[in-house]
């Protein structure tokens, strides 16, 4: 299926911690993949967490550290970072803003983000375990 996703177009959904905008659905894809485009403010985002699927962070603007199983990543743009499945992960943004796209194996972390957009807060744990995804506290 062919899938054309225009600038500023998408589904936007807030998840708290940014503004997740969808520029490619697993709808699009089969289930394959999917694209976002994030916008984050200043601060820590998620606490460290694990999901099942692989993605990748590509960064557009501003600058983020990415913690990946024990290690931290400057990213800045045009830098891009790989995260498997399964490894324990979180960014902390540097800058009043930043800007990356995350690309996504399998369509999880879009039906994730579609169930947390509105939920309260202390819904969280228990919306992420519905997905595989394992918080530390």
């Amino acid at each position: 299926m062919t899938h054309f996703s225009s600038p500023g177009a998408g589904p936007e959904l807030d998840t708290g911690d940014a503004r997740i905008t969808v520029k490619v659905g697993a709808e699009h894809t089969g289930d394959a993949y999917e694209v976002f485009e994030v916008d984050a403010p200043r601060g820590p985002s998620v606490p460290p967490h694990s999901e099942p699927w692989a993605k990748t962070f590509y960064v557009l603007h501003g600058r983020i550290t990415v913690f990946v199983n024990g290690e931290l990543h400057d990213l800045g743009p045009g830098a891009s970072i790989s995260i498997p499945a399964g490894a324990l992960n979180t960014f902390t943004v540097h800058t009043p803003s930043a800007q990356f796209l995350a690309v996504t194996l399998t369509g999880g972390m879009g039906r994730f983000f579609r169930e947390v957009a509105g939920a309260a807060p202390e819904t969280i744990p228990e919306i992420a375990g519905r997905h595989g995804i394992e918080l530390v506290p």
